[in-house]
């Protein structure tokens, strides 16, 4: 009987000393900033930027974005601080250095931690972001300013060049 008693003891306290498995199945992704390239002339056409390239301030070039003919980006941004600064460089087709186009991008914001549970964690979400350019090969952005970025579903921003 005793022996029972402390097999049944020992399953018991087998059986409670376990933790419920947590899968995190929400998702719970920091949004990247989603670029789509337009036409100027035609506003409602897709154009691809030829041979772009992509890095951040004080970065190596994003792998996925080196010399690429690609219509839209999704670029993330540093929820350590409040502002990201990007260059998209336009490689010229005769390889000369000199006749690349480099744009500008500096986005502002203010990045928010938002609790998605205890499996996921915490994402961030940018509030009140706002964009500029230095109009190099850009020729507008729309809009400018945004309310808030808090998923990657569809373009941010549209950039016409």
């Amino acid at each position: 009987m005793r022996k029972t008693l402390i097999l049944f003891g020992f399953i018991l306290l087998l059986n409670t000393s376990c933790e419920k498995d947590d899968f995190c199945l929400q998702n719970p992704v920091t949004p990247n900033l989603v670029i789509r390239f337009y036409d100027n002339v035609n506003r409602n056409t897709q154009k691809q930027v030829s041979r772009l390239s992509v890095w951040a301030e004080n970065k190596d070039t994003i792998a996925e974005y080196v010399s690429k003919n690609i219509d839209s980006i999704a670029i993330p941004l540093n929820s350590l601080n409040n502002k990201t600064i990007y260059y998209l460089k336009m490689n010229d087709v005769d390889g000369n250095k000199i006749n690349n186009k480099t744009e500008t991008l500096t986005i502002e914001y203010t990045p928010e931690e938002k609790y998605v549970s205890r499996s996921c964690g915490y994402k961030i979400i940018f509030n009140t972001v706002s964009i500029s350019s230095t109009n190099t090969w850009f020729k507008e952005i729309t809009p400018t300013t945004l309310t808030t970025i808090d998923n990657q579903n569809a373009a941010h921003i549209q950039v016409y060049h």
